[in-house]
């Protein structure tokens, strides 16, 4: 049965039975700080567990498949994955859930029933006889629920350590029994085999009885395969360790996917299951190297033949004899698929949070193609077998293959030069042994260049131990760590500086702090969409440091920042008292105003404001947004999709993802297709519908954002419909006019495009035309139309000057150069030329050393200069054949400008330096020949 198959039985099995289907939340989880990734199929109703939030659409039993990652923070697999046969980066997780609903008999029934029902019927038929249970050791009800409704006997339910079998969500809080459901892969599947060297009774095949003990060692060493878990939150564990009985007992469960496909295919390997071989064939496809992990982990030899007829191999290592590890055809599987979805929930390779874990797990995928001889992109390909084995259940993977795919090469792209770069800084670090430059008896690669590695030139540290290892070496693990620890401090005390607010959110939404009317009901609806002026009533207050005060009004203009859109500013003013808000905070779902008080504020009747400009032209740049963002995707294509943004009253900025930057030409067309857009009229309107229908209808959604089952959609007739809870104009031809300012790179594979509009892109075109008129008065024109044309002559007779400028340089350059030669010193047979150069600037006095560098022959120059603008440099050049016998200009420079109080550096043909005090520059140049004479001999 194949996994997509096992997915529709699952979801279908549990809408018969009451189930409501929800889809597969983003990996990055919306409004949880705690975790880096959605680890777990519950992590979308974390809130509903916690009796945060009412079940969605009230609906009290729930079912999903989720897309899970655990490859950073707390659960981390990463370093896993590949070396076993069920780690996984990324994996789906099938889940049924009850809120307050059906407890432990249902969902063990339902469990029972799926697992061991007649597949005819849509459930799966797996023999009861490979099955066993087990329950935490002091849960006799669920025991005994499993004996009446499987027919197990006792020997096989096992009770378990609260280690095995107990579940909480943190320290304090929902918690309680979980119950999980083994398959005996000896049974089970085709390969099985016992680890080598054990000889615990478990090994037996025959053997299908065994004790606790037994069946947890067989469990630990592959015999049993956990494919399910269920956990029954029954308690609330109080500070004290005290266990409360929950008023609505709920249930969570969680069966994996690949797990599953691997069992019901016959294969103890999850990688050999149809949910990777499609995957590891691309790989051996690439490559050009077979795959034989089916037969055993062990390495195996192979003969790389670059250029091989039918092998592909464009971006082969050269011809050679490679050791292969089949774990990194795993890795390499297992890390594209993490990488296409990853990518298409909006997470971007960076250098920092969940954009660096990306990079680490698209980098290790790297770090094995190039062990198994590959020096081209390698992900790609199998990123676009993902996007074609798993487009149908998850659609996002189509709709942004273009990104997924030329992003992903692009990452390998540059990592594979920085992989070229980094293998020369770790022949520095970690020589050969017996080879130049090694030095006898050392033994480790410290910590602070491990950290070089990883930091600059991104080499995860387990690569660095591996070809440490291969040179003799060990690796400092805490100096690493500690090196990794300094830069974190450094990094959170950098972002903690410019975190700078009134007071905290948090502080906020805390209760006891807030003074409210005694006859409010705590309610704030917004009304700003409608209007920028009600007459209201202030519900609750809270008094803030420097006279600021939050207020909550019945009904509120103001827009609390969010979706990109900054918060609206204004007045409330009541009977002898006034606020003058300059932030908006969103506060248990209500909108707390925040500014000075002046007066003694009171509750009671009060007008609030918002500033009409303002908000007008804040409504003018968002709905420009939503015009550039569809420009955008028809000039550059449908992988163009929103990666942040800012709309202000005064400006807009837009991030999208799009490789390299877009051509003038291209911004210009975007630009005149907004204003067409503009100038059409064309009104904007909103509506709210179920989630959905809404997407079904082509609406956009900003990637990673959590959205309810209802949304607010934002629509300019036949150009651009998306999700968006912003404020907007009545129809685009309010925007006026829409003037780009600025394209620029944010980060790998995401671009910003900064513009304004209204008023604001008015007076920048006034602006411009006034400038232009300036530089007409200035080059003479009497027409701001001639400009052009006069700057032109203007440029080209400027280039014929300098052409000439350069000429008479030149042979002012070379009399200088044949009387610098002329006077040349010989130093052990060598010829040194030491002078002040007349050079009036660098590009001259490198031109300099490059005339000289030709004819010296055999021969080392060493020129200072001073230039008109009060800088001076020195500059070393040496031929060719010194160069060959160990002389470098640069090791050269460093000492020679170290005389005169200047550093620098370069090539090893030639180097510069700069000197911060001219006078000292012939005591330099004196002791060079005396220099160069030490370094020959040092050759």
């Amino acid at each position: 049965m194949r996994a997509d198959d096992i997915r529709r039985r699952f979801l279908d099995y549990f809408v018969r039975h009451g189930h409501a289907l929800r889809e597969s939340s983003s990996l990055v989880p919306t409004g949880d700080d705690t975790l880096l990734f959605t680890n777990a199929g519950m992590v979308q109703f974390k809130k509903v567990f916690l009796g945060i939030e009412e079940p969605p659409d009230g609906h009290r039993r729930a079912t999903t498949s989720q897309k899970c990652v655990r490859a950073g923070g707390k659960h981390n697999d990463l370093e896993q994955v590949g070396h076993t046969a069920r780690h996984h980066t990324f994996f789906e997780m099938l889940g049924n859930f009850s809120f307050g609903d059906y407890f432990k008999r249902d969902a063990i029934a339902f469990a029972w029933d799926f697992l061991t029902g007649d597949p005819a019927k849509g459930n799966l038929g797996l023999p009861k006889e490979q099955l066993r249970v087990s329950v935490y050791h002091e849960d006799a009800e669920a025991r005994a629920l499993w004996r009446e409704i499987s027919g197990l006997g006792d020997d096989r339910i096992y009770g378990l350590s609260a280690k095995d079998n107990f579940w909480q969500m943190a320290d304090t809080g929902p918690c309680g029994p979980c119950s999980e459901i083994y398959v005996d892969l000896a049974h089970a599947s085709r390969d099985w085999r016992p680890p080598e060297g054990v000889s615990a009774p478990w090994v037996d095949r025959a053997k299908v009885d065994l004790t606790a003990d037994e069946f947890v060692d067989a469990a630990e060493s592959g015999r049993f395969v956990e494919i399910w878990n269920l956990v029954f939150m029954q308690f609330d564990r109080q500070a004290d360790g005290t266990m409360m009985p929950l008023p609505k007992p709920s249930v969570d469960t969680g069966a994996g996917l690949e797990r599953i496909a691997a069992v019901l295919q016959g294969v103890s390997n999850n990688f050999h299951s149809d949910v990777f071989t499609p995957l590891i064939q691309e790989v051996e496809r690439v490559v050009g190297v077979p795959y034989r992990g089916r037969d055993g982990d062990a390495p195996y030899e192979w003969q790389l033949a670059h250029g091989a007829a039918g092998s592909e191999r464009v971006g082969a290592a050269k011809a050679g004899t490679i050791t292969v590890d089949p774990a990194s055809f795993r890795v390499i599987a297992d890390h594209a698929r993490a990488v296409a979805f990853l990518l298409a929930d909006g997470v971007f390779p960076s250098n920092e949070g969940r954009g660096y874990v990306l990079r680490r797990i698209l980098r290790r995928g790297v770090r094995h193609a190039w062990l198994l001889g590959r020096r081209e992109p390698t992900l790609a390909p199998v990123v676009q077998k993902v996007i074609d084995t798993m487009r149908a259940p998850y659609p996002e993977l189509q709709v942004r293959h273009k990104h997924l795919v030329e992003t992903t090469r692009a990452e390998e792209t540059r990592f594979l030069a920085t992989i070229d770069a980094g293998m020369k800084r770790f022949d520095e670090i970690a020589p050969v042994r017996g080879s130049a430059g090694s030095r006898p008896g050392r033994g480790t690669v410290n910590g602070d260049d491990a950290f070089t590695l990883y930091d600059t030139f991104g080499f995860p540290l387990d690569l660095t131990e591996l070809m440490a290892r291969e040179r003799g070496y060990l690796v400092d693990i805490a100096g690493f760590e500690d090196a990794l620890l300094k830069q974190r401090t450094r990094s959170q005390l950098e972002r903690k500086s410019r975190q700078i607010a009134v007071v905290p959110d948090d502080e906020l939404a805390d209760p006891d702090k807030w003074e409210r009317d005694g006859g409010a009901d705590g309610r704030s609806d917004f009304v700003g969409y409608d209007t920028v002026v009600v007459e209201t009533e202030v519900s609750a207050v809270r008094l803030l440091p420097d006279d600021r005060v939050a207020v909550l009004l019945k009904q509120s203009p103001f827009y609390a920042e969010s979706g990109g859109q900054v918060s609206d500013c204004g007045v409330i003013e009541g009977d002898g008292w006034r606020v003058d808000v300059t932030d908006v905070r969103r506060i248990d779902g209500r909108n707390a105003a925040i500014g000075a008080l002046t007066g003694a504020l009171r509750f009671g009747k009060a007008t609030a404001r918002v500033s009409a400009i303002a908000r007008r032209d804040t409504e003018r740049n968002h709905t420009a947004t939503h015009l550039l963002h569809a420009a955008l995707r028809a000039k550059l294509g449908d992988h163009v999709h929103q990666a942040g943004s800012l709309v202000a009253p005064d400006r807009l900025r837009f991030d999208f993802t799009n490789h390299g930057p877009v051509r003038a030409e291209q911004l210009d067309e975007i630009e005149r297709d907004v204003n067409g857009q503009v100038w059409r009229a064309t009104p904007v309107t909103t509506e709210e519908m179920g989630h959905r229908e809404a997407v079904a209808k082509g609406a956009m959604a900003l990637f990673g954002e959590k959205y309810g089952d209802v949304v607010r959609v934002v629509s300019i007739s036949g150009y651009s419909m998306e999700l968006c809870g912003g404020t907007h104009v009545r129809n685009t031809g309010e925007i006026g006019v829409f003037t780009i300012l600025a394209e620029s790179a944010v980060g790998a594979g995401v671009r910003r495009v900064e513009a304004v509009t209204g008023a604001a892109a008015y007076e920048l075109l006034q602006r411009r035309a006034q400038a232009l008129a300036r530089v007409a008065r200035v080059v003479g024109s009497t027409r701001i139309e001639d400009v052009e044309g006069r700057v032109t002559q203007l440029v080209e007779e400027r280039k014929a000057l300098e052409k000439r400028l350069e000429a008479a340089a030149r042979e002012g350059a070379v009399a200088e150069i044949d009387e610098l030669l002329a006077n040349a010193a010989d130093v052990n047979g060598v010829r040194v030329v030491t002078a002040m150069s007349k050079s009036a600037d660098v590009k001259a006095l490198q031109a300099a050393g490059d005339e000289l560098r030709a004819k010296l022959g055999t021969g080392v120059a060493v020129l200072g200069a001073s230039f008109a603008d009060g800088k001076s440099s020195v500059l070393v050049v040496i031929t060719d054949d010194l160069r060959e016998r160990g002389m470098k200009a640069d090791s050269l420079v460093r000492e020679i400008a170290a005389i005169a109080g200047g550093k620098g550096g370069g090539k090893p043909h030639m180097a510069q330096a700069g000197i911060p005090d001219a006078a000292r520059l012939p005591v330099a140049l004196a002791q060079a020949p005396g220099i160069v004479r030490a370094q020959l001999g040092a050759t």
